[in-house]
């Protein structure tokens, strides 16, 4: 089980990841329709706009699932079941939290839903 103090690490680190994705988010909004207002010249810009849409679109799509988990990791803060996997109800191990703060499985569970969610 981690130490209050380690909880208390982690929630900054996930409060400052949260943030960091919220301003990535709104910048790639801003992005995404400074591109669909772009006056495209040629084929070449078109496919370039669209391109650029396209990928802003994904990192956009990945940062929100990611921010997410982050929000759920912060409530279980909260309630006090952070660090409790979800399948398993075992502590998931200080050294899976500190790499993956908003890990809501521990290492052989997180093996085993990957497994049945290929």
């Amino acid at each position: 089980m981690a130490s209050n103090r380690q909880i208390k690490d982690l929630e900054d680190a996930l409060i400052k990841r949260q943030e960091i994705i919220e301003s990535n988010i709104e910048d790639s909004k801003d992005n995404i329709q400074k591109l669909k207002d772009m006056d495209c010249n040629d084929d070449l810009d078109f496919a370039e706009a669209s391109s650029d849409s396209f990928t802003s679109e994904i990192i956009a799509v990945q940062q929100s699932a990611e921010l997410t988990e982050i929000r759920i990791a912060l409530k279980a803060i909260k309630s006090g079941t952070y660090g409790v996997c979800q399948m398993c109800d075992e502590d998931i191990a200080i050294g899976r939290l500190k790499a993956k703060p908003f890990a809501a499985y521990c290492t052989p569970c997180r093996e085993i839903y990957e497994e049945n969610n290929k």
